[in-house]
C-alpha cells in the first residue's frame, strides 16, 4: 500500500518513495535546551515520533538524527538578541554548559513520558563545532559569504533561488521588516558565524586569545574568538550522519520561513545537489484560547510537569493530539484534555475486555483499512475513529489492537487493569442499587433517569450479561 506524504518543498501529498530502498534517512530539529519544553512544542515531536512509527509499520529500516541545540540560537531567531543558553544561565544562575544538561534531560525525561521513540543519533551543536567551522568555510572558499564586525554572513543574492521552501522569492521584504539590518547587505542574509562581543562592550569583534569573553560558549575560528549562527548546525550534522542527500527533514511550521529556508540555502549552495532533502515535513501549531500560538515568551507558556501535577496522563495529552491531523491548527483548552483523558480511560476498558474476554477477531480487511488512514499523510484521527468502531463491534482482537498501537504509540499494551478498578463514591453506589432494582421492576423510564444522574457525578453505567458495569466518564 502506498505512502503518501505532504511535502512542503512541492506543496502537495506524494508517494513516499526512499533514496535507499527500504531505508529512510529522517533529521528532525531537536530543542533549543534553555528552558523547559512546551506542550506546543511537544505537539511536533509527537507528529515526528508518528512519522518514524508509519515508516516501521511499512518496514523501513529508519535512521532518524535528532539534534540539541545548545549554544548559537538568538532570541530573534534572525541573528540579534541575546544567546538562548547565555540568557538561560542568567537567568538560573548557572553556566551556559549545566543549563544546556539540565534542559536536554528533562526533555528526554518528556519524550519518554509521551511515549516518543528516542531517535537513533542525538547530536549536540556543540560537539560538532569543526564541522560548522569547516562548513563555513567551505562556503567562504566559494565566495558566498562576506565579513561584518559582528561576524560571517552568508549572501543571499548569490544564489537564484533562495526561499523556494517558503515561496519568498515572491515576496518583497525590505529591510527592518523581518530584522534589523545592521551592516547586513540584503535583508535575507544571515549569519553563519557570530564574533564574541568584547568584555567592555565597545567592540564586537576580539582577536583570538584574548581575555574577557562575556560568553561561557565561544571557539577560536577565522581569527576571532566566536561561535556558530543557529543554521549551520543542522546543515553540518545532517550532512555527517545522513550524508549530502537524505529523505525526509522535519520540523515545526515556525522553522519554515527562516530556519529551514537558510538551511537549505547554505546546503544546496555547498553541495550542488539539489534536492538536499526529498520531503520537507511540518508540525501546525497549538492554539490557546486568546487565538495566539503556545510560546515561551507568552504568558501560555504550559509544560508537561504541569499536566502532571494536575494528575493528567502525559499519554492523554497523546491522544488529544492524535485527534487531530498535525498539519491542522489545535486549539487547547483543559475542557478538551480532560475529554481526551476520559477517552483514552474508556478506550484502556475496552482494550482489558479484549484481554481478558479475549473477544473481538481480526481480519486483513480491517488491517488494510488502518494501513490506508495512517498512509494517508498520517491520518491519526481517521486510525483512531477505525480502532474505536472495531472494538465497539467486536471486530478486532487484542493482538490486532497492538499492532495499531505501534503505531498510535499509546501505550495500550502496557494497561494493567487499572481502568477496571473503579472508586465509585456512595452516593453513586446508592444510585447504582436504586437502578437496578427499578431494571428488575422493569422501569426503564426510572432506570435511564438514574443514569443521568449517575453520569452528571462523573460515572458512566454499561448493562453487561454480568450487571452493571461502571466506568469513569
Amino acid at each position: 500500500m502506498t505512502l503518501s506524504l505532504y511535502n512542503t518543498r512541492t506543496k502537495q501529498k506524494e508517494a513516499f518513495d526512499p533514496i535507499k530502498k527500504d531505508k529512510v534517512g529522517l533529521y528532525t530539529c531537536g530543542p533549543t535546551v534553555y528552558n523547559y519544553a512546551h506542550i506546543g512544542n511537544l505537539r511536533t515531536y509527537v507528529f515526528e515520533d508518528i512519522l518514524r512509527r508509519v515508516l516501521k509499520f511499512n518496514d523501513y529500516d529508519v535512521n532518524h538524527v535528532m539534534n540539541i541545540t545548545d549554544v548559537g540560537h538568538l532570541t530573534d531567531d534572525a541573528d540579534s538578541g541575546e544567546d538562548k543558553m547565555e540568557k538561560g544561565a542568567a537567568r538560573e544562575g548557572k553556566t551556559a554548559w549545566e543549563i544546556a544538561e539540565f534542559y536536554a534531560e528533562k526533555f528526554k525525561e518528556n519524550m519518554t513520558d509521551l511515549n516518543i521513540t528516542q531517535p537513533t543519533t542525538w547530536c549536540k551543536a556543540t560537539d560538532h563545532i569543526q564541522e560548522q567551522i569547516d562548513f563555513v568555510q567551505a562556503l567562504t572558499d566559494k565566495g558566498v559569504t562576506y565579513e561584518t564586525s559582528d561576524g560571517i554572513y552568508f549572501d543571499t543574492t548569490k544564489i537564484d533561488d533562495y526561499g523556494k521552501l517558503a515561496n519568498l522569492e515572491n515576496q518583497e521584504l525590505k529591510a527592518g521588516e523581518r530584522v534589523d539590518m545592521g551592516e547586513k547587505k540584503n535583508p535575507h542574509d544571515f549569519a553563519l558565524w557570530k564574533w564574541s562581543p568584547s568584555r567592555d562592550g565597545r567592540h564586537p569583534e576580539r582577536p583570538a586569545g584574548s581575555e574577557g569573553s562575556r560568553r561561557q560558549m565561544e571557539w577560536d575560528a577565522f581569527g576571532h574568538k566566536g561561535f556558530p549562527g543557529w543554521h549551520i548546525e543542522c546543515s553540518a550534522m545532517s550532512m555527517k550522519y545522513l550524508g549530502e542527500q537524505f529523505d525526509i527533514h522535519c520540523g515545526g511550521i515556525d522553522h519554515v520561513p527562516i530556519h529551514h529556508t537558510n538551511e537549505i540555502a547554505q546546503t544546496e549552495t555547498l553541495t550542488g545537489k539539489k534536492p538536499w532533502v526529498n520531503f520537507w515535513m511540518h508540525g501546525e501549531f497549538l492554539i490557546m484560547k486568546d487565538g495566539d500560538k503556545m510560546a515561551k515568551s507568552a504568558d501560555n507558556f504550559i509544560t508537561l510537569q504541569t499536566l502532571k501535577e494536575k494528575n493528567i496522563d502525559p499519554l492523554a495529552y497523546r491522544y488529544f493530539l492524535l485527534q487531530t491531523h498535525y498539519r491542522k491548527q489545535l486549539n487547547f483548552s483543559w475542557e478538551a484534555l480532560e475529554a481526551a483523558e476520559a477517552g483514552l480511560k474508556r478506550l484502556h476498558g475496552k482494550v482489558m475486555e479484549l484481554k481478558d474476554k479475549k473477544v473481538g477477531n481480526s481480519n486483513s480487511e480491517l488491517r488494510d483499512n488502518f494501513a490506508e488512514k495512517i498512509n494517508d499523510d498520517l491520518d491519526t484521527a481517521g486510525a483512531l475513529a477505525l480502532l474505536q468502531t472495531a472494538i465497539k463491534n467486536n471486530e478486532i482482537n487484542y493482538d490486532t489492537v497492538l499492532t495499531f498501537d505501534k503505531v498510535l504509540g499509546l501505550g495500550l499494551n502496557e494497561i494493567k487493569g487499572e481502568s477496571k478498578k473503579v472508586k465509585v463514591p456512595k452516593e453513586v453506589q446508592e444510585l447504582m442499587d436504586q437502578r437496578q432494582q427499578a431494571r428488575e421492576e422493569k422501569d426503564f423510564t426510572k432506570s435511564d433517569e438514574l443514569r443521568d444522574k449517575i453520569k452528571k457525578l462523573g460515572f458512566d453505567v454499561e448493562d453487561t450479561s454480568e450487571g452493571q458495569k461502571i466506568t469513569n466518564t
